[in-house]
């Protein structure tokens, strides 16, 4: 089950659960789209792994107790900003590779 992080971890800007600005690597570290396409280029500054926009958790009991009621998103803030010099050096040698393929 997702955490649904409530901000980008590396700007800090504040990511609801209904947010659709909201992008996630396979470990779930999160980050706004603007980190992602403009800092970070893709490439998560904790695993490498590339990311994907997060799913929206449905606010209403749609089916079987499957929403935000029963499994509520995460309050807990990871604020993990990258080292963007640290970040360049891995973001060039494994940012022209797919994420698919790192």
């Amino acid at each position: 089950m997702l955490e649904i992080r409530p901000q980008c971890e590396h700007c800090n800007t504040k990511l609801p659960a209904n947010s659709t600005s909201a992008h996630i690597c396979s470990f779930e570290c999160t980050f706004c789209t603007d980190c992602v396409t403009t800092i970070l280029g893709n490439v998560c500054p904790n695993c490498g792994g590339g990311f994907t926009k997060r799913p929206v958790r449905p606010s209403t009991n749609w089916k079987n107790g499957n929403f935000l009621g029963e499994y509520p998103a995460s309050a807990t803030p990871k604020y993990r900003p990258a080292d963007i010099a640290a970040h360049a050096i891995l973001v060039a040698q494994i940012g022209n590779l797919a994420p698919e393929e790192r």
